[in-house]
């Protein structure tokens, strides 16, 4: 009986929660669009009807979310709907495409096809995630909704990710950071792009999200009354100018908070730009600049500018459409405060970004003029870097973020043509964005009238003239001048070529090597010789032996190398799966490892990574290597976010246990103020307080400042902690910190 109430409510839920999606897209619904979106959702409830998500709650709850943020987050439609609430029927149920498109369209099925994963095996050295990116993207040019359901799609998942277990969170979490949030910030959805980052954060270091979230809600008041006093005298003056507008004052993000504290070293009471101002304009569209400049007057009248942080996005918009005016003046309680100045217009781009970007083109074209191609020009960039598909996944992937970050530098060409290019633009890169025959033929530059080399670095406002010559060629070097997707893949292109003929000269080396050796050339023996060369991809390794960098003699030594492995009982791990299979047959299995691994945590070889160097205590994940076994890593480690993104599935769940007392190596930073004695009263309490052996120290002193880094020997996080706690009380010490070694 409990069972059919719980249904039944459930049941109850599931129709409110479709109630609410339809009241949100109804205002956008045209003809036959109210049946479609009925259809999608009784195929969806039909298709899903068994599952639940690891929540335990029905499965349906995601899709009708996903379609939710859709139309509220990002200001999508019916079509986007119909497909947010289908975007898993293909993938986990009997359904195919073909049945998507009778029932729904051609446009539904190929957004749909966007959204599938690619199922089957992946070679060793190949990344699912990475492929299944590729894909996604591949329709970026043809529809751009697929991007932000899936945009939508992981936002609903990290919102939902507290049932999910300890491994699934990072890689999750991991790719988001890696790819999501940079893709959100890129097609101009701010606050979706904030909230994912703030999420990997309150996932991957749980501790510090929730100190610094309670930190901004301990402060909030005390904020709340700075702000008051400060916008008094703009509201005053904005309101005899007679302006329609809207204050807001709100925190920076959690994640950028400790970005800050990170990269300035500071604590979260050291921040002086916890939060920004913004004062958004109901002005008509012909008078958005001007208004905006009247605004920046007044807000100067009572407060003095930062001259070095005056960001004008009207004049010039960032290329994801973004537009407004920052300036971050000097308070009356000696406070640095930014005040970001927008109209609503540009405020609605600024949060729902790409969708509601088409809405004012669509409707506004005079007013709004060409500001879209910002946006067009960067979609028509990875149209054409999708050209390109000779590369690897990975490579892709990296390729495709480099041009997904932010800044940005204005530049012109002798005509005056601006060209926005990202910072750490070149000449080269500049000669690319021309044409891809002015960047093959490339000599030099004149900027502002100088003559400069291929990889003089571009600056704001620089006017560029590129040299040429017919009898230049693109070399190998080249690719460290630039940093464009499309000057990259250029090069490459014109590199590939060569390379291949090299390169097959190579094979033809290896497989004669390899015949005398009596081995096969086999996907799994070509894996092993990358690794074992630490090659990225099967035709540099060709290459590379074709133009002798790799002797045919180093391949026998890899022959015996791989004799012994081959007779070892080891057995060949792929991936997590794999791995988890061959723990069960060793349960029970007495080891004195200090890990625990895997599901069941069972006890297993390891190595612990030179990158990263954990200690016992520390948050961290295991990674089956292609021909090293497990590396344990630290969640915070560098690589771990792109080991999660492009290898998610060979993490493995890791955990400490306390079995007994081994030595690990930590680094630690001291810094302060110097004085006679001082080292040797931190020594005395490294080596005689708590007993701890070190490997090395150095110390460097300027004038009075001195800093030194020790690596030394302890037990565990808490052993570390404790040891930092008493060095931080020395006199004249200022700062205790751990380092990656």
């Amino acid at each position: 009986m409990e069972v059919s109430i719980d249904l039944q409510a459930e049941n109850k839920e599931i129709v409110s929660r479709y109630r609410k999606l339809v009241k949100s897209v109804r205002p956008l619904m045209k003809d036959n669009d109210h049946k479609q979106v009925r259809l999608a959702f009784n195929t969806a409830l039909e298709a899903h009807k068994e599952m639940r998500r690891k929540s335990g709650e029905p499965y349906i709850f995601h899709p009708i979310a996903v379609a939710q943020i859709c139309v509220d987050e990002i200001g999508l439609g019916p079509t986007a709907v119909i497909a947010a609430l289908l975007h898993d029927v293909v993938e986990d149920t009997d359904m195919e495409l073909n049945d998507i498109e009778k029932l729904f369209g051609k446009k539904v099925a190929k957004i749909i096809d966007g959204l599938t994963k690619i199922s089957g095996v992946f070679l060793q050295g190949t990344s699912q995630q990475a492929e299944n990116f590729r894909k996604t993207l591949l329709t970026l040019s043809e529809d751009v909704r697929v991007i932000l359901i899936k945009i939508a799609d992981r936002l609903h998942n990290m919102r939902t990710l507290e049932s999910m277990p300890r491994n699934t969170q990072l890689k999750i979490s991991s790719e988001t950071i890696f790819l999501y949030a940079p893709l959100a910030h890129r097609l101009g959805l701010y606050s979706i792009k904030t909230e994912l980052e703030d999420l990997y954060l309150k996932y991957t270091e749980p501790e510090i999200y929730r100190e610094i979230a309670s930190k901004i809600q301990q402060t909030k008041a005390s904020r709340n009354k700075f702000i008051k006093e400060f916008v008094e005298p703009i509201d005053d003056s904005l309101n005899n100018a007679g302006f329609d507008y809207t204050i807001k004052g709100r925190p920076k993000s959690i994640h950028s908070i400790w970005n800050k504290m990170k990269k300035q070293k500071v604590s979260f009471e050291e921040i002086y730009d916890l939060f920004a101002i913004r004062i958004i304009l109901e002005t008509p569209p012909d008078e958005e600049k001007s208004a905006c400049w009247q605004v920046y007057s007044m807000v100067t009248d009572f407060y003095k500018p930062n001259p070095d942080r005056l960001r004008d996005w009207v004049s010039t918009p960032k290329s994801n459409g973004y537009e407004s005016l920052h300036v971050t003046v000097m308070s009356k309680t000696g406070q640095w405060v930014e005040v970001q100045i927008r109209t609503l217009r540009m405020d609605e781009i600024a949060e729902k970004g790409f969708a509601a970007h088409w809405k004012y083109k669509d409707s506004n074209k005079e007013a709004v003029g060409n500001r879209e191609t910002g946006i067009e020009a960067w979609i028509s960039k990875v149209r054409e870097m999708l050209e390109n598909q000779d590369g690897s996944a990975i490579e892709f992937v990296n390729d495709f973020r480099n041009n997904l970050f932010s800044e940005e530098v204005y530049l012109f060409t002798p005509k005056g043509d601006l060209r926005i290019l990202p910072a750490g633009a070149t000449a080269l890169d500049f000669a690319f964005e021309i044409h891809t025959k002015v960047g093959q033929n490339c000599l030099g530059a004149k900027v502002n009238n100088k003559l400069v080399p291929i990889s003089h670095k571009l600056n704001n406002g620089d006017q560029i003239e590129i040299l040429t010559s017919s009898k230049q060629k693109p070399s190998l070097d080249w690719l460290r001048f630039v940093v464009t997707s499309k000057a990259i893949s250029k090069i490459k292109d014109s590199l590939r070529d060569q390379k291949k003929v090299v390169a097959t000269e190579g094979k033809e080396i290896v497989e004669r090597t390899l015949r005398l050796l009596r081995i096969q050339l086999s996907d799994d023996v070509m894996g092993e010789l990358r690794a074992y060369f630490d090659c990225k991809s099967s035709l540099d390794f060709f290459f590379m032996v074709g133009q002798g960098s790799i002797d045919p003699g180093e391949i026998r030594k890899f022959r015996e190398e791989k004799k012994k492995r081959d007779t070892m009982p080891a057995p060949v791990i792929h991936d997590a799966k794999s791995f988890e299979k061959e723990i069960r047959k060793v349960r029970g299995v007495e080891a004195t490892d200090q890990l625990l691994i895997g599901e069941n945590m069972d006890k297993i070889d390891y190595a612990l990574a030179q990158c990263c160097n954990p200690i016992p205590g520390d948050d961290v994940f295991g990674f089956v290597t292609v021909n090293e076994g497990i590396k344990i890593h630290r969640t915070t480690c560098p690589n771990a976010v792109e080991l999660m993104s492009n290898y998610g599935y060979r993490i493995i769940k890791v955990k400490w246990t306390s079995q007994k007392e081994l030595a690990f190596l930590a680094g630690i930073r001291i810094t302060g103020t110097d004085r006679i004695g001082l080292v040797q009263d931190l020594t005395r309490i490294i080596s005689n307080d708590l007993r701890v052996n070190m490997r090395s120290i150095s110390i460097d002193t300027d004038d009075t400042i001195f800093e030194g880094k020790i690596m030394l020997f302890v037990n565990s996080t808490e052993h570390l902690e404790q040891l930092i706690r008493k060095l931080s009380k020395v006199d004249g010490v200022v700062r205790v910190d751990r380092f990656d070694s």
